[in-house]
Parts: structure tokens; sequence; C-alpha cells
């Protein structure tokens, strides 16, 4: 390819049924500072209004290129828009987001002043209406001997039960082309649960240098829509969590000693089975066979915290199960939402003698640490405030009963 035909940042946006946020998410792209760059849509077979959206676009502006396909999934439209990127460095953007106007810019000029294979930045988190900046806890410039020793073997897993060193997210971060093929086409477009976990860690460890910035130009929004409340098949679940974990384990074996990465694995697939589950894990005949919250018996009056994934999927498990009896559902970013008759309310309507235990539902220790000084800022008692079971010996007890082997596959049906 002729250096006329190239540009340095091939900007890539898988697209499926997200009509409503799709114009804006396009138009903070083409307001960029950084002018080098080409525009990529590609439409996942869309049902809905999508595709004419990005064709109009394309007509319009040179520098949209817009990909057709048939549905085939998040990861096989990532892999599209690669086979037809002529850039230099490749960034992904989900299309119901939205970027700042230098956000191109930024991750150019992080990547070129550091000579760096991955640059990962911070970002914004918008929800209902209220944003919240979220920046990288460690920032600096990393070369191959220190992503080796130290990185790598705190990325997925810091020491913090549930706490990433790296971030999973590939929205935040710009990628080289060069290396990215060297990963992309190896993740199988089963994966359709933590993709960008696929993505992140497999490309880390090929990684020789990595910046990490504070820097937030990236809009995420998290959508009450996006949220799978209820899981009706557990069993399909693990199993797509085996594909995650084992390509997983596949991937960084060479780079990473066996105790180490065993261990990293393991503390992530347990906190995505918690937050999938909603906590409590019923076998097929609907008996319990785990409960992570220390100390929280049955018929227990509970306050959860937090409307996010975990939070809903605890109601929601909890309105079929009826193991507790969930008394309030308070978050700081209170908004209409209800769940099996219990309504999200302000973290002020609740007071001591209302419940005998509080489940922060968050796997983030730094989050639940914050969480958990604003509540007894209110006065909540703190030894109410519910422990999850983090023993490594229990965890690998109940990922081994449920089906997993040491590799991590899923092998019950």
């Amino acid at each position: 390819m002729s250096q006329l035909n190239t540009v340095e940042i091939s900007v890539i946006v898988p697209i499926y049924r997200i009509e409503r946020y799709l114009p804006q998410c396009i138009d903070s792209l083409l307001d960029q500072s950084f002018s080098d760059f080409e525009l990529i849509l590609v439409d996942d077979g869309s049902p809905d209004s999508c595709p004419k959206i990005c064709d109009d676009y394309a007509k319009k502006d040179t520098r949209v290129e817009v990909i057709h396909k048939e549905n085939g999934g998040l990861l096989s439209a990532r892999k599209a828009g690669l086979d037809q990127a002529k850039g230099k460095y490749i960034a992904y953007v989900d299309g119901d987001d939205w970027v700042d106007t230098f956000y191109l810019d930024v991750l150019f000029k992080l990547a070129v002043a550091n000579d760096s294979d991955l640059v990962v930045t911070g970002h914004f988190r918008e929800f209902d209406g209220k944003i919240e900046t979220i920046k990288p806890k460690s920032t600096g410039i990393y070369e191959h001997e220190e992503l080796q020793s130290s990185i790598l073997p705190n990325a997925i897993y810091n020491g913090r039960f549930c706490e990433h060193g790296i971030s999973t997210y590939v929205w935040n971060k710009l990628f080289k082309k060069s290396l990215l093929s060297e990963v992309l086409y190896d993740v199988p477009n089963e994966i359709i649960m933590g993709e960008d976990a696929a993505i992140t860690y497999a490309y880390l460890a090929i990684s020789k240098k990595v910046t990490v910035s504070r820097i937030p130009v990236y809009y995420y929004r998290q959508r009450h829509d996006s949220i799978v409340k209820s899981i009706e098949n557990p069993q399909m679940e693990y199993y797509r969590l085996g594909l995650l974990t084992s390509f997983l384990k596949s991937k960084l074996s060479k780079f990473l000693d066996k105790e180490n990465l065993d261990k990293q694995i393991t503390y992530y697939l347990y906190s995505q089975i918690l937050v999938r589950s909603g906590g409590l894990i019923f076998d097929e005949d609907n008996n319990l066979v785990f409960n992570p919250f220390l100390n929280v018996g049955p018929k227990s009056k509970v306050v959860v915290y937090s409307s996010g994934s975990f939070g809903q999927h605890i109601l929601s498990t909890n309105t079929k199960a009826h193991f507790f009896e969930v008394v309030k559902w308070i978050d700081l970013d209170y908004h209409p939402l209800n769940i099996g008759g219990n309504h999200v309310q302000p973290i002020s309507a609740v007071s001591n003698s209302d419940f005998d235990h509080l489940i922060i539902a968050t796997i983030n220790p730094t989050n639940h640490d914050e969480i958990k000084e604003e509540l007894k800022l209110m006065g909540i008692d703190e030894n109410k405030i519910v422990e999850i079971n983090t023993n490594m010996g229990d965890i690998k007890q109940i990922l081994m009963d449920l089906g997993f082997n040491d590799r991590f596959e899923f092998q019950k049906n």
C-alpha cells in the first residue's frame, strides 16, 4: 500500500442497534482536532436505522468508510474493521459512547512521544446524566522488562479482589495495528463475554513499551438497557466465561508462571461469576450451593447498595430465590428503576434499624472502600457492611463444583 493511502489512526466503531446514540458518537469523532485519521463504521447487520445513518455520514465526509456485514457479534465486527484499516494505529470506539475533541490528538501524542506499543488513558463514565471521572491508579512509561516483571503479573488481578492493574476496556486505548493483527484474529468469535479482556491482556503480553496516562478523553455511557438483569441459563454463562478464561490461560502461559497466572484468572473468573449470578449460586434443582456474602443467612433483612450490573443481578436472583429479604435498594446514582418491587432510593433513605446486613454490590475494592466511607459518614454501622468471601480454597472448590477444569474450561453440559 502506498504512503498516500495510509493514515496515522484508524478509528473503528462496531455498530448494532444503537440508532439513538450513534449520531452523537460519529459527530464527536468527526469533530477531532487531530486530522490524519479515517473513521470505519462497521454495521454488524443492525436491523434498525443504523445502516442508513452510517451511509448518510459517508456521503458527507470522505474520512468515513462504511462496512455492512451480516451479524456476527462484536469480535467479528472489530476484525472486519481491522481488515480494512489503513492506519498505523488503531482506536476502538463503542457506538453508544462519544469522545472529547482532543481524543485522538492526546492518544497519538502519548504514543509517538514515548514510542509506545500501547497507550492507556482515563475516561469519563456517564450514567443517568451524571459524569464521573475514572483515572488509572498507576501512570507512567513502562519498558519491556518492567512490563514482564510487574505489570503483566498484576494486570488482571493486582492483589486486591478483584481490581485490575490494567483496565480490560479496549476503548480507552490506542493500539499499533501491526501488533493488534497478531492478537485479534486469534480471539475466537465465540467469546461474547469479556471480549475486551481477551484482546487487552493478550496484546499487553506482547507489548514492548506501554504508556499509561490519567488524561480522560473518552465518554463511556452506562446504559440501563445494556445490563442483563437475569440469567436464564447458568450453564451457558459458565461455558461462555470458560471460553474467555481458557483463552487467557493459553495466551498468557508463555509469559507468566503457572502460580501467578492461575491466581489471576481464578479471581477474575470468580468475580465474573459473582456479578452474573448475583452472588448466590444455585444448582439445577434450585438448591443453594454457594453464598459469597459472609454471615448473611436466610431471611436476613438486607440493604443492597448499587444499581449497576452486580446490584441488578442480586435483586433479580433474590426475586426468584427469596433467600434474603431486600428491605431497601440504594445508590448514590439514584434513578428510577424497579426489580421485583424494589425501587432504587437515595442513600439517605436507609437507617441502621432497617436492616441486618448491607451489601455493597461491587467487586472493585477501591470503589467498595469509597462507598463504605460515605455510608459511615451517613451514620451506617460499618459492622453491618458485608464482606465477600475471597478465600482461594473456597473459590477453587466452587469453580470445580460448577464444572471448570484446571485449564479454566467449562466441561459440564
